[in-house]
């Protein structure tokens, strides 16, 4: 199975992940680089197995360094607060105008589990099934403000429509967690910020089918890639899904070393080969370009999630190399042509859930 839209607008992201980096203003140039090349957005993982710096707050101190690019932090769905969670999400969304994702990922190491003291780990089905229902509720809490319920008139001091906010289905009880709204965040101005889910792994593929407007695979070859993305947008329609509305990119770990070197034997059209860290492409950037020309224009895969195998130096010769030839051949974008990371994505702004429903009893105002 394939859409139009996959033989349509090539979509490209980029991990910026660089392993016990704290210094904020490297990650700002990797992704004003990012941005320079008209990527969609950019990744930062983040997970309480390893050290390093919290992925949405160094995101939060980009976003106004940056103009256009999406962020997308990873923010796991196991041992935090639901709640918290989404409010920081539309937070990211608000201060970037309108650019924030989330990559859902769960927490399944009992080391994990002891960080926080209060449960076990869990199979990786249950946390997936979790990491649905803290997908469902962020949703409804994003829409627990209509778009147009701040006011904010200082002359007769409202602030809020009273009308505007409401209660999430009044209560929203889940296996493992509980929530009441509205948000303490009005709606965000994507209305829903775009959720990434890495959907290689069968236990989170429902999960992306359900909920995810990207989803990740990384897959070895062309075939297995399509096969993905063929019954994860299966999966989307039998769940009532348009499956146009989801994206799905193969993910590769890409080690451009060798400059303008041909690639590694096996790594070029042929597609990637298996690592420790996933799917790799070895070799130059043009034939890094030819790889993704083919997978692309065939239907296989909406675009691509690249991750640098050494950050500064892979970045640079993606972004120079690899995108400028894509440009080159009109095969990418040259200028972002919309300002939200949704409408990078190609991705409607999705309709309010409760307008127009009951208010919250004695809302403030």
């Amino acid at each position: 199975m394939t859409s139009t839209h996959g033989r349509g607008l090539l979509h490209l992201a980029a991990a910026v992940d660089q392993q016990g980096l704290f210094d904020a203003d490297l990650y700002v140039e990797s992704v004003r680089l990012a941005e320079r090349g008209g990527l969609d957005f950019v990744t930062l993982g983040d997970s309480f197995a390893r050290p390093g710096p919290d992925a949405l707050g160094v995101l939060a101190r980009v976003a106004p360094a940056t103009a256009r690019i999406g962020l997308v932090p990873t923010v796991t769905t196991t041992h935090t607060e639901p709640f918290q969670v989404q409010a920081a999400i539309a937070t990211l969304d608000w201060v970037s105008g309108g650019r924030a994702g989330w990559q859902l990922d769960v927490s399944a190491t009992e080391a994990e589990a002891r960080l926080f003291g209060r449960r076990r780990a869990a199979p990786g089905d249950a946390l997936w099934r979790e990491a649905g229902e803290v997908a469902d509720v962020a949703a409804r809490l994003w829409d627990s403000w209509e778009d147009d319920a701040g006011i904010r008139d200082v002359a007769t001091g409202r602030f809020v429509d009273r009308d505007k906010p409401h209660h999430v289905d009044v209560d929203f009880q889940g296996a493992t967690f509980s929530v009441k709204g509205p948000s303490t965040v009005p709606r965000p101005p994507q209305g829903h910020p775009v959720r990434v889910v890495d959907a290689t792994e069968g236990q989170a593929r429902q999960t992306a089918a359900r909920y995810a407007d990207v989803a990740l695979v990384r897959a070895v070859s062309a075939a297995q890639a399509g096969a993905v993305r063929d019954e994860l947008r299966v999966a989307a329609k039998d769940l009532g899904r348009d499956p146009d509305g989801l994206r799905v990119l193969a993910s590769l770990v890409v080690d451009l070393g060798g400059g303008e070197h041909a690639a590694a034997p096996g790594h070029g059209g042929g597609g990637p080969r298996p690592s420790v860290h996933g799917p790799l492409y070895r070799g130059g950037p043009v034939d890094l370009a030819e790889l993704i020309t083919a997978w692309h224009t065939s239907g296989i895969v909406d675009g691509f999630h690249l991750v640098p195998a050494e950050p500064r130096r892979d970045l640079e010769r993606l972004v120079n190399g690899t995108v400028a030839l894509l440009q080159h051949r009109s095969l990418f974008r040259t200028f972002y042509p919309g300002r939200t990371l949704r409408e990078h994505l190609g991705l409607a702004r999705p309709a309010n859930q409760y307008a127009g429903s009951v208010p919250v009893a004695g809302g403030a105002s």
